[in-house]
């Protein structure tokens, strides 16, 4: 629902996370573009999906809009960005009831409805219906490349 909107603003969808707290629920929206973004660019985004929102009434429950960068913990929720950013590091948290939740290690792709990891020199495969939340675990030097990387892409 939130993607075409995002995208008419030539920007990327990158994740939806609902975040409760003491303070309230979130609604946490990441966006990127090609040339990253700034603030005017969240409120542009904001701004655009705000009456959308109110109009289609997802969440029955009060909440604030938050949108972002993705950053440096950037979070990976679709399948073909666990294909882009093979290779990283990424901690991933799977569901309750299973015999281990986290995982940090290296992306290594997907096989079928799995992901693919490889932590401390052993493959894990973790199927994506078992995932809760999944972010890149990123050096400074790993994030100052993926944006540099993304600059030569255009």
């Amino acid at each position: 629902m939130l993607a075409p909107s995002v995208e008419s603003l030539g920007l990327e969808l990158v994740a939806v996370e609902w975040l409760g707290g003491r303070s309230g629920s979130l609604l946490r929206v990441s966006v990127d573009g090609p040339n990253g973004i700034n603030a005017d660019d969240c409120s542009r985004v904001s701004a655009r999906l705000s009456p959308l929102l109110d109009a289609e009434d997802p969440i029955p429950t009060r909440y604030n809009l938050e949108v972002s960068s993705p950053g440096i913990k950037r979070p990976i929720q679709r399948p073909e960005d666990f294909v882009r950013f093979e290779g990283y590091r990424a901690k991933v948290l799977l569901v309750d009831g299973l015999p281990r939740r986290r995982y940090t290690g290296q992306i290594m792709g997907l096989e079928g409805e799995e992901l693919v990891m490889l932590v401390d020199g052993k493959t894990h495969h973790l199927a994506l219906d078992t995932v809760i939340r999944t972010n890149l675990d990123l050096s400074l030097e790993e994030y100052q490349s993926l944006l540099e990387g993304r600059k030569h892409d255009q």
